[in-house]
């Protein structure tokens, strides 16, 4: 979730900010897992987009769900777009379009999280379903047009609208038409950033193959299956894709640092009010030169973090690494993407058998998976046969770690449960998007408004 600090601390140089990202580690034993997924709101009666303002918009249901849980309110100005738990560390937020996004505490269990998972489904629709509200678990936004989808009242987000057309095709139906989920893993050292950062590079097309479920879009099937995946092939290639430096050697914090520093800006914070930077990159900022209407505000640590927000790689480092390549997802779906990362990344055997699977991958192979999975999803061909043969082994390999894990609920059940989901997906070879479109050719008979009935939460 983006929330933009204002944070004043005086930035001292690069080296600082090296430091700060391997402040990030910590040891195995405090190693947590923090969850994200949006939702598109529709109204129930005529599966319309949810505004902003009205009797039973946007802002009505945060302000409905603010008194219900005693959450802390975000605002932009007098807008409320969020809401935060200040004892379990949880908070919402809006995306452009007004997709609902949970970003969830860290926790120790993919049980914990999917616990909190359910327990947010109950608390939306406590208050929601009183509005006429209802939520769909897609990619991408099936039906609405770009003029008909809603625009959120935040300040960032005026910034991004008037750049993103300068830098790529399809930056405006990325944040307003599209939902994803993501989860966000730790490291205890620099070393270990670097193999996860790798193996996420590498496998994220398996994850966007995985949960590929953005058929539809304007009403009709679009010719894709993660059309998700395919609008991030040009959003803005200087802070998006794949990064083929991670896998030169010598990498690590200080090169990530300096793919940062050369991205171009979008805004500085200054209290309440943002000022447009996009015509300067971070290190020229650091280098003394200004955005307009700023020309004397030094350098802080909030602008770096704001900065580091910004970027959009298909692994993104902060603190913590994010794995970013998933559609949004029906419902029983959600915990699947935490549960494939955390059996792959977090049991040292089961990273190193992944590790030996992709050892001799190229920057080129990577490349070409990520612009082809999104049309062809686990029918995209690889060497000699394709990527469903490749997930197959990545989610046995999950299973794996998730055992070895040995975390185990009230029941004395694993962890592996969560990945049925993507059992179920590898044994059929047919992805979320590809179930939706048999449905849309048989059952449906071409009635697209029958996704918000079959697939809302």
């Amino acid at each position: 979730m983006a929330r933009d600090t204002a944070d004043d601390t005086p930035l001292t140089g690069r080296t600082a900010l090296i430091e700060a990202l391997s402040d990030g580690c910590k040891p195995k034993s405090a190693w947590r897992i923090g969850t994200e997924h949006e939702k598109f709101g529709f109204y129930s009666k005529d599966y319309t987009p949810v505004p902003y303002e009205g009797d039973n918009g946007v802002r009505a249901l945060l302000d409905g769900m603010k008194a219900n849980l005693g959450w802390e309110g975000i605002y932009d100005h007098e807008h409320i777009i969020g809401l935060i738990d200040p004892v379990g560390g949880g908070a919402i937020s809006l995306e452009p379009g007004g997709q609902f996004e949970l970003s969830g505490a860290p926790v120790e269990t993919l049980h914990q999280t999917c616990r909190e998972v359910h327990g947010h489904l109950a608390q939306v629709r406590e208050v929601a379903d009183a509005l006429g509200i209802g939520f769909l678990g897609l990619g991408m936004s099936p039906t609405w047009t770009l003029a008909e989808t809603p625009y959120m009242p935040k300040s960032r987000y005026d910034i991004m609208r008037n750049y993103m057309p300068k830098v790529g095709e399809y930056g405006l139906d990325m944040m307003h038409r599209t939902c994803t989920i993501q989860v966000n893993l730790d490291f205890d050292s620099e070393r270990d950033m670097i193999r996860k950062m790798r193996l996420g590079m590498s496998l994220q097309a398996i994850a966007t193959a995985l949960f590929a479920n953005s058929p539809f879009m304007d009403g009709k099937p679009n010719g894709y299956l993660s059309y998700r995946g395919k609008i991030w092939g040009d959003v803005d290639n200087a802070r998006s894709g794949l990064l083929p430096f991670a896998f030169d050697e010598g990498f690590g914090f200080e090169s990530y640092v300096d793919y940062v520093l050369d991205v171009p800006m979008y805004f500085i914070k200054r209290g309440t009010t943002y000022i447009d930077a996009t015509d300067i990159t971070f290190r020229d900022f650091m280098n003394g030169k200004r955005p307009a209407g700023a020309e004397k505000v030094d350098v802080t640590q909030g602008d770096w973090e704001n900065h580091l927000s910004t970027v959009f790689p298909d692994v993104r480092l902060k603190k913590f690494l994010e794995m970013r390549g998933a559609d949004g997802n029906p419902w029983r779906r959600i915990c699947g993407l935490p549960a494939f990362w955390v059996g792959l990344l977090y049991d040292e055997d089961t990273m190193a058998e992944a590790e030996a699977l992709t050892a001799d991958w190229t920057n080129e192979e990577r490349q070409k998976m990520r612009e082809d999975v999104p049309k062809t999803a686990l029918n995209t061909p690889f060497r000699k046969g394709t990527l469903l043969e490749i997930a197959k082994h990545c989610v046995t390999l999950a299973h794996r770690g998730l055992a070895n894990r040995a975390k185990l609920n009230s029941a004395g059940f694993n962890e592996e449960q969560y990945l049925t989901p993507l059992d179920e997906t590898a044994a059929s070879g047919k992805t979320p998007a590809e179930v939706m479109l048999t449905k849309y050719n048989g059952e449906w008979g071409g009635d697209i408004n029958r996704v918000f009935d079959d697939f809302a939460y």
